[in-house]
């Protein structure tokens, strides 16, 4: 299963970067993530519950960086394990440029799932993917682009 997708953040490309790696604004941003430890340089571990069609699964897993080239652009590899539910895991290249008005972020995601995941079929699977990317970067654009309270 591949997506892909740009956003636009009404934000420097620094700040961008920096939110990218902060696993406060990461757990904030993850739809159902209950627990996020770790760091960029070391890798994040989490704790995501969903229900992908009929399957309520508990996932658990592991997130590296490799190819970092700060600010501009880094791939992320990663597996989950939700028991019977089955497995999910992929990788995803992030990109992001300066643009008028912020900084265009662009995404590109190659994913695989097996168990109970698989047989539910790729456009059931494929659409929930597609909702979890929209509500991550939605959300992730949402919190970088409003200044904290005083």
């Amino acid at each position: 299963m591949e997506l892909s997708g740009t956003r636009t953040i009404a934000a420097d490309r620094e700040t961008v970067w920096a939110r990218l790696n902060d696993p406060e604004t990461l757990k904030a941003c993850i739809p159902g993530c209950e627990e996020l430890t770790g760091s960029a340089e070391t890798g994040f571990e989490a704790v995501v519950k969903q229900k992908v069609g009929p399957v309520k699964a508990t996932f658990r897993g592991a997130v590296t960086i490799e190819d970092a080239d700060p600010p501009k652009s880094y791939r992320l590899v990663g597996e989950g394990k939700g028991g019977v539910a089955g497995f999910a895991k992929g990788a995803a290249a992030v990109s992001l440029v300066e643009v008028e008005g912020g900084t265009e972020l662009a995404y590109e995601v190659d994913a695989q799932v097996g168990g109970k995941l698989a047989q539910l079929g790729n456009r059931i699977v494929g659409g929930f993917a597609r909702k979890m990317a929209d509500e991550f970067f939605e959300r992730f654009q949402t919190r970088v682009e409003t200044p904290p309270e005083a």
